[in-house]
């Protein structure tokens, strides 16, 4: 029987409950999914995780799942980036449905059973450490963005043999002081004249802002506040979706307790809280419920965040926007896999259509990138193959600009277009800088 009469629904994650890592139950499950993927196909321009898999039993003696090896079962695992897409566009058979599958999920089971094991990288635990990484990379911006800056034929090589991070790819330079820290003293005053005038925002600036590039976080903090809401920035800590991608649920339980206490007390005061990064929201909104599912902080957290477009769509219907100068410019926007998985629809596009005579147009595809995973030689080329069919998209009717919602896709979209043979952007921002460019801002 296929697709279900119930709108999808997913599990809470047992990660506290042993015989969630027995090995054994473990790859049962792995080959009764894989064996219904099989039968399916559906997903099979998604990502690598399907054809890896599917050529796997194609090759195999009996072309079946019961064929495959248990190394074979882990390189599907491997190529997954939990990108979500199988489970929100394409799968016919997630829960409520009898076959109940959820295959990122399981992929973070795989990951987590690992992880417990001792199995993680010291590469992939070490560079999942975002707070520590981030103050360091603050301290000495100089010689961290010197010896990362791509084209470094020094330093780059090296780091390739000691860390396995591919030698051409962006790695995001480092600014010279957390944004939460710098932007306390130019947080712009709201403004009385602004529509939603007497509300308040934190902005969650995610690891990405506050340690590498601040500049959409600059570009909202201005919207927001032109807009008449009072703004404050704050990082308690990393909401720990790169420990999440690591199968290390302890570590992202901790995040969670903290971040969502910290943040308790101000939403009880008024406070909306809107990160800056679609894979933060992705954690506060829908992760972090099923990995502390008594958690009150937590479930209060998740209904009072917002992501950024979401959150300027939503002030322009409950108290209208500031008057919008009109722009003339075609647009080309990329659909983040975390924005869409967030299931609140194309946010960004509903947003840049709030600017007059704009004329955005969205790409649906992954990017390829995937987190960190895009950034191991392993990985490297095949997360600019992913990324094609996205990057052929964007530049087909050669916009006057480009965004993505995701800040580690920006850039490693201007490297699939050249690899695609074309033209990049200079730059690859986010939405909300084209409306705060709009504002003359």
């Amino acid at each position: 029987m296929e697709g279900s009469l119930g709108a999808p629904t997913r599990h809470t994650i047992p990660w506290q409950d042993d015989a969630w890592y027995d090995e054994e139950a473990l790859e049962a499950e792995l080959r009764r999914v894989y064996d219904i993927c099989h039968g399916c196909r559906r997903c099979f321009n998604l990502c690598d995780s399907f054809p890896i898999m599917f050529d796997a039993i194609d090759e195999s003696p009996n072309e079946e799942v019961d064929d495959l090896t248990p190394v074979q079962l882990k390189q599907v695992a491997d190529a997954c980036t939990l990108c979500d897409m199988c489970f929100m566009t394409k799968c016919p058979y997630v829960p409520p449905h009898e076959f109940d599958l959820d295959f990122p999920h399981l992929m973070l089971r795989f990951r987590a059973v690992e992880n417990r094991k001792g199995d993680t990288p010291f590469i992939d635990r070490e560079l999942a450490k975002m707070t520590r990484n981030g103050n360091l990379g603050t301290t000495f911006s100089g010689l961290a963005n010197w010896a990362t800056k791509e084209g470094n034929g020094l330093t780059r090589p090296v780091m390739q043999g000691v860390t396995g991070i591919d030698a051409r790819a962006h790695v995001p330079p480092f600014r010279e002081a957390p944004f939460a820290k710098s932007a306390q003293a130019v947080v712009p005053p709201p403004n009385p004249d602004g529509p939603a005038f007497g509300r308040k925002v934190v902005l969650y600036a995610g690891c990405h802002d506050n340690f590498n590039d601040a500049t959409p976080g600059e570009a909202a903090m201005k919207v927001l506040a032109h807009n008449g809401l009072q703004v404050r920035v704050e990082y308690p800590e990393c909401c720990g979706m790169p420990k999440f991608e690591n199968g290390d649920l302890g570590g992202v339980a901790s995040a969670a307790e903290e971040i969502s206490t910290f943040f308790a007390p101000l939403i009880e005061e008024g406070w909306d809280i809107v990160p800056l990064t679609t894979s933060c929201a992705l954690m506060l909104k829908f992760e972090w419920p099923l990995v502390e599912p008594d958690n009150a902080n937590v479930a209060l957290l998740s209904k009072h965040t917002f992501d950024v477009s979401e959150y300027i769509v939503a002030l322009a219907k409950d108290t209208g926007l500031a008057p919008i100068d009109p722009m003339e410019k075609s647009i080309g926007v990329h659909f983040a896999c975390h924005a869409r998985a967030q299931n609140m629809g194309a946010k960004a596009l509903e947003m840049l259509k709030l600017i007059p005579e704009a004329k955005p147009q969205l790409a649906e595809r992954c990017s390829g990138h995937g987190g960190k995973w895009g950034i191991f030689k392993q990985n490297f080329d095949r997360a600019l193959k992913v990324g094609k069919p996205v990057g052929r998209t964007l530049t087909k009717n050669a916009p006057d600009m480009m965004v993505s919602e995701c800040p580690l896709a920006g850039p490693h979209l201007r490297q699939v277009i050249a690899n695609n043979d074309e033209e990049p952007p200079a730059r690859i921002g986010h939405p909300i800088e084209v409306v705060a460019q709009a504002y003359g801002l």
